[in-house]
């Protein structure tokens, strides 16, 4: 157990609400948030419904009672609640390090509100300096996807688990790429990368933490 997301995911799911629809991130800090949530579900009777962003949460979700749907299902999002891989001083993050991404950018996407629940080591000065940048691409022609990342000054790694190529929930490719002087511009780089032909999404979340919950040992931070 850890204490530091632990107190992160617990107190995002406080925000909570009866009768909302709520995004429910993928990750060991989202977890906690599931959780609780569904205590509160069995001790309050919380009416919510929830919209999982991976087969992992989804299986998390269900267990821990909560009703799900799919986005599509959804009329609004009022809030998500969901981890980062880090997070810089002006709340950008780079997410994917689980390879839910594309689902996970959809849900903040359409979400009135956005909560990443972070441990104190995912706190940044600049993005892309310690992690890698995930970035979800098609199986097709994946190999002169990687030419085209190069263009942009980083070295694209295919992710693999276990010696085998990782498919998403999605069954498609992730390159891992790494920025050996970190990200400049987060802005510019998410447009250029999107443009790539290939390129499903990147793992640059720009402009959507509406709220920072950074989880200590006892108790939390929050940051709007």
């Amino acid at each position: 157990m850890n204490p530091e997301k632990k107190n992160a995911g617990h107190r995002a799911a406080e925000y909570v609400e009866d009768g909302m629809v709520v995004g429910l991130g993928t990750g060991s800090t989202a977890k906690y948030a599931i959780e609780k949530i569904g205590d509160r579900i069995e001790e309050e009777e919380l009416d919510i419904v929830g919209i999982p962003t991976s087969i992992e949460t989804e299986r998390r979700a269900k267990k821990a009672g909560i009703e799900l749907v799919e986005l599509d299902q959804a009329d609004k999002i009022d809030l998500t609640i969901d981890g980062a891989d880090e997070v810089d001083l002006q709340k950008n993050l780079i997410k994917g390090g689980g390879g839910a991404l594309l689902r996970e950018k959809m849900i903040a996407f359409n979400s009135k509100k956005y909560i990443v629940i972070v441990d104190p080591s995912k706190m940044v000065d600049k993005l892309g300096l310690d992690f890698d940048l995930p970035i979800e691409v098609l199986s097709h022609w994946y190999k002169g996807t990687a030419d085209c990342l190069r263009r942009l000054d980083c070295e694209p790694k295919l992710r693999k688990i276990n010696g085998e190529t990782y498919q998403t929930d999605n069954g498609n490719y992730i390159f891992d790429c790494d920025f050996s002087e970190g990200i400049k511009g987060p802005d510019v780089l998410s447009k250029k990368l999107n443009s790539i032909p290939g390129v499903l999404e990147n793992g640059l979340f720009l402009d959507f933490a509406d709220l920072v919950i950074m989880g200590k040992k006892k108790g939390f931070e929050e940051k709007s």
